[in-house]
């Protein structure tokens, strides 16, 4: 009986242990099957999140390059109401010179109600104290001049760069020839005399080096000083005594500086001169569309006196000068060839561009890069391709040529 029991109990066990395991495989599937779907879900939720993502950083992208564009707009904006801030500045500057010119022309109104009598007796004293003054006056000062040609070419000689400025200081009584070679340099070079400078192997009697730099090729020497255009400035003009090389006035010009004088000296945005009447400087003013002004400076404070707009264009010029007051722009081709004078301005309103015929430079087809006129020695000094060249110019009476 107890060996009959044993194996009863045994196959009993057994299917009692395989239902158990039966029961434990479908629940084992169950739980993996419901793991695998909340993986499933998880994963479609992190896809979701990342689309998400990158959604919100292209579209942050977007916005940034927005606001970077709406920046650089805005800079442009305010660069360009600065400009025309500046711009109406300068006009404001002109206009309050023009009227303050005025001013100074037109008669106040007591001066109007004075009795006739007493303007009669004013009027007689000062025809008599001008003819004192023209009695005073001297040929070298007389302003009635006016280029007729360019009348002779020499070639003096050839040294330095390509570009540079040569001339005389055309105050009286100096025979002393300067020299600043290229566009940008700190040397002055001194030669006792036209003479001197021609030979070939002269040294030169001085050699000034300045604790800064001038830029371009628009300076003059005048009374001993010499007046450039201070590098690395738009429009700062420099007044420097030769005899140590110290600087001993400045002053920035309104309005220049943001155009080069002449199209084809490019380097070049502020070009000094002198004439009979004294010390002028020339730019040229993107407000009127590129075209020249011309500027009296008071030689000692290099104050400005008085500022004229002109219509002669900066487009195709390579250089000018001022005779009498009238100033003379030199124009040419970008690839060199035989300079003229198309365009001319009278501050005096006595002489018209139009009414003038075209002056030719003599056959020398090549390019300047400075041009200067000495009122003493009636010849223009300019830098030709490296050669220094005297122009020997021939002048007559403007009475002849009268605004109607």
């Amino acid at each position: 009986m107890s060996g009959r029991a044993t194996p009863l109990f045994l196959l009993f066990l057994c299917l009692t242990l395989g239902s158990v395991q039966n029961q434990g495989s479908s629940q084992d599937a169950f739980i993996i099957q419901y793991l695998e779907r909340r993986l499933i879900q998880m994963e479609e939720r992190l896809n979701q999140c990342e689309q998400n993502t990158l959604g919100i950083t292209q579209k942050s992208f977007d916005l940034s390059s927005e606001i970077r564009g709406c920046v650089s707009s805005l800079s442009m904006l305010r660069s360009e109401v600065k400009s025309q801030v500046d711009g109406v500045s300068v006009r404001v500057e002109r206009v309050e010179r023009e009227l303050e010119f005025l001013e100074n022309k037109i008669p106040t109104q007591s001066h109007i109600e004075m009795e006739e009598a007493l303007l009669e007796q004013q009027i007689k004293a000062a025809e008599l104290e001008q003819l004192k003054k023209k009695a005073e006056i001297t040929l070298e000062n007389d302003c009635s001049t006016a280029l007729s040609q360019i009348k002779s070419l020499k070639i003096v000689k050839r040294t330095g760069d390509p570009n540079g400025s040569w001339f005389k200081d055309p105050s009286e009584g100096s025979a002393t020839v300067y020299l600043l070679s290229g566009i940008r340099n700190n040397t002055v070079l001194e030669y006792k005399s036209l003479k001197q400078f021609t030979k070939t192997s002269a040294a030169p009697l001085k050699v000034v080096q300045l604790p800064f730099s001038w830029q371009g090729t628009g300076h003059v020497v005048y009374h001993g000083f010499l007046y450039c255009h201070k590098a690395d400035t738009p429009n700062e003009i420099l007044k420097v005594d030769l005899l140590n090389g110290t600087v001993v006035d400045s002053t920035l010009l309104p309005g220049a500086g943001r155009l080069p004088v002449y199209s084809l000296n490019p380097n070049t945005y502020l070009d000094m001169a002198v004439d009979e009447l004294g010390l002028w400087v020339i730019h040229a003013d993107p407000e009127y569309g590129g075209n020249l002004v011309i500027t009296k400076l008071d030689k000692g404070t290099l104050a400005v006196d008085h500022t004229w707009d002109t219509q002669c264009r900066s487009h195709d010029a390579e250089g000018a000068f001022l005779m009498c007051g009238t100033l003379y722009v030199v124009y040419n081709t970008r690839y060199g060839g035989r300079s003229t004078i198309q365009c001319l301005y009278d501050i005096h309103d006595t002489i018209h561009s139009s009414e003038s015929p075209v002056v030719f430079f003599p056959k020398r087809y090549t390019s300047h890069s400075s041009i200067h006129y000495h009122p003493g020695d009636k010849q223009l000094y300019a830098w030709d391709d490296g050669y220094q060249t005297i122009y020997k110019v021939e002048t007559r009476r403007n009475d002849g040529i009268v605004a109607e």
